[in-house]
């Protein structure tokens, strides 16, 4: 089952065409350079702009440390030549877990963390001379709220009940709503897996608010009461709370978020939702929050949208949905063009703060073309990719080497590893990967 468009096009210009056609304007430039270029972030210097987006792999140890493929993951981006490295979630608290696989980074494990560090940093040096730059190594921490499943069963934790996102909760799960004095604890868990991960050698710490979990959820709590909800003071509160316990504890520690700016449901179930147009985005809480959270520490912003569980294409364009999922109700065209018109809103809005954006993939050989033009427009500072990085983890060193992306080695699209996760089955490429995960194979299933 697919959807109304796939990626089918051979050259630059029938792909530019087919989006005129569609009437979506993506821009395009031939000089990619200014992607392998270095940049300053955080006060060091990146050896390029191209950062490898968080990707749960689902492969940790039944304490939350790095499995065997954890590491393999890590140390394949490490070579690959990225910039910066953005690893997976972890849950702050147990209960937090989107799977009994989800890394968690806790005291008993904090060694295995160090080691999963120092092998990443030593993969990346080999084949680079003595001045190229260590890559920007950031551990995204998270609580999965609606998704939790710490021991296998759904186990969902949410900020209220909601009528239009409760139907999409699976069938006979009981939600736990979360306490003020439960929210306030976990910002103090947030803290601490922040302190530990600067221990384990990491450069920054992610917050992840986005994609439907729990600190995005409370971000459209209209409905709630308390001290999280309602005013925008009070569905912030928590994360921008965080975000100052976090610069308090570890202030050495870089602090980045990575925020969805429009759910893609109306207003009031979803954020950044234009309250007189159900279906179209408004910027202006989103900008006022990104200016918010700067101006609290944060020294820089990755620009996401959508809730991957309920409306994959909003987030994630692809040729083929999930297993058992529907096909997209738009052209791909159209959600990399949202994307990309988001992230341009916040940059622009905000030019010193520097945004990572999103959306990437599925334009495959094609994206460094397009990721050159957004930034030379100064509508992204850096360019994340996700799923093409499980694909294709050497893709910078082939772009500095070539000019160009090998497309033999490209994503296709095809959700295998949405799927794999849907599942809570090691994470990776069935494609491209297929020596290591023969036996995952969507067809298996």
């Amino acid at each position: 089952m697919t959807g109304p468009g796939r990626f089918d096009f051979r050259s630059p210009a029938g792909f530019l065409e087919k989006a005129a056609a569609l009437g979506f304007r993506i821009p395009f430039s031939e000089d990619i350079g200014i992607l392998l270029q270095p940049v300053t972030l955080s006060g060091r210097r990146l050896k390029n702009r191209l950062a490898i987006h968080p990707l749960e792999g689902a492969d940790a140890a039944p304490d939350g440390g790095p499995g065997e493929w954890t590491f393999r993951r890590y140390e394949r981006f490490a070579r690959g030549g990225s910039g910066m490295i953005w690893f997976e979630a972890a849950a702050v608290v147990p209960e937090g877990r989107s799977n009994p696989h989800q890394l968690r980074l806790t005291a008993a494990n904090l060694d295995e963390f160090k080691r999963l560090v120092e092998r990443t940093r030593t993969a990346a040096r080999k084949g680079d001379d003595g001045d190229t730059p260590d890559p920007f190594l950031i551990l995204q921490l998270t609580h999965s709220g609606r998704f939790a499943k710490p021991e296998g069963p759904p186990a969902p934790v949410v900020s209220r009940r909601d009528p239009v996102l409760d139907p999409y909760l699976p069938p006979g799960a009981q939600p736990t709503i979360a306490s003020d004095n439960d929210l306030q604890a976990l910002g103090e868990a947030f803290a601490e897996a922040a302190r530990l991960a600067s221990f384990a050698g990491f450069d920054g710490v992610d917050i992840k608010a986005c994609h439907g979990y729990l600190l995005a959820e409370l971000l459209s709590g209209f409905a709630r009461e308390g001290r999280f909800g309602g005013s925008y003071e009070n569905r912030t509160r928590l994360l921008r709370e965080i975000v100052s316990e976090i610069r308090t504890a570890v202030p050495t520690l870089s602090v980045s978020v990575r925020l969805n700016v429009w759910d893609g449901f109306p207003h009031p179930s979803g954020f950044g939702a234009d309250p007189g147009f159900p279906n179209r985005e408004n910027a202006s809480e989103p900008l006022r929050l990104a200016a918010d959270l700067a101006g609290s520490g944060v020294e820089f912003l990755n620009v996401s949208a959508g809730i991957p569980h309920y409306l994959p294409h909003i987030g994630r364009p692809f040729d083929v949905p999930v297993r058992g999922g529907a096909p997209s109700p738009e052209h791909p065209l159209a959600g990399i063009a949202r994307l990309l018109r988001l992230a341009g809103t916040i940059q622009s809005g905000l030019p010193f703060l520097p945004v990572v954006g999103t959306g990437y993939s599925w334009l495959r050989f094609l994206f460094p073309q397009v990721a050159a033009a957004v930034v030379s427009s100064g509508q992204a500072s850096l360019i994340g990719l996700g799923r093409l990085a499980f694909a294709y983890p050497d893709f910078v060193r082939d772009l500095e080497r070539d000019g160009r992306l090998n497309p033999r080695k490209i994503c296709t699209a095809c959700s295998g590893c949405s799927t794999l996760l849907r599942a809570a089955r090691p994470v990776g490429c069935v494609v491209r990967d297929a020596g290591i995960y023969p036996a995952l194979s969507i067809k298996n299933f």
